[in-house]
């Protein structure tokens, strides 16, 4: 059975305020939360764990007032950590369910150059955070969030030598700045208390893992 569309600005859930919001942040080594009535925070907590998500995530949820029943749910679509991404969706898909509220998703790197922008002032930002096998998911953000290079996974040689943009954000862009020899290194992890900063326009309806790389494992010619 196909689920009916939903507008990913109209809450409807029943039981909550329809102005509210919970908004999941999983993708990553760090696990947030966060209830905004409107556009105010009412009530968040950001942790690095590293790992553990799948422990930590329900519990900080339920310490949020009223056990986090919101109209609406947001939730971090990646890239990030493999486990940290479904654990996230999984979540946000089985409260959205459980409270009849519709489902919104967004991207990580999104999310973090917003936080740069908010704190540095709006101007271009590369966001570079930890990939896999070595490597960093990076991507461009132009002033106002508009996106200048596709998300990629590169080695931190070619993140460098790629990333024009003096302002670079993440965990990993201490490292970017060191590796190219210039620019303003701002490290950040997502945190779901920043939502709101995010351009509605990033929001998506279907919620489904952003890895930001292809798979390791693949299927043999003849299966294929």
């Amino acid at each position: 059975m196909t689920e009916p569309a939903h507008d990913p600005a109209a809450p409807t859930s029943q039981g909550a305020d329809a102005a509210t919001t919970l908004v999941i942040d999983s993708a990553t080594d760090a696990c947030s939360v966060a209830l905004f009535s409107g556009t105010q925070l009412v009530a968040g907590d950001h942790r690095v764990l590293g790992r553990g998500h799948a422990e930590a995530l329900v519990p900080m949820i339920s310490a949020l007032p009223g056990r986090g029943r919101a109209a609406r749910i947001a939730v971090a679509l990646g890239p990030g950590s493999f486990t940290g991404v479904r654990v996230g969706i999984a979540a946000a898909r089985a409260l959205a369910f459980a409270w009849s509220a519709p489902l919104v998703g967004y991207p990580t790197l999104a999310l973090v150059a917003a936080m740069a922008r908010e704190a540095e002032g709006d101007q271009p930002v590369a966001v570079a955070m930890t990939g896999g096998h070595g490597e960093w998911f990076t991507q461009g953000f132009a002033a106002g969030g508009t996106v200048t290079r596709k998300l990629a996974s590169q080695r931190p040689a070619d993140a460098a030598a790629s990333a024009v943009e003096a302002l670079v954000a993440g965990n990993q862009a201490e490292a970017l700045v060191a590796a190219r020899g210039h620019g303003h290194a701002l490290a950040l992890w997502p945190d779901a208390r920043a939502f709101m900063r995010l351009d509605p326009a990033v929001l998506v309806a279907e919620a489904h893992p952003l890895y930001g790389r292809a798979p390791d494992a693949k299927l043999p010619a003849s299966a294929a």
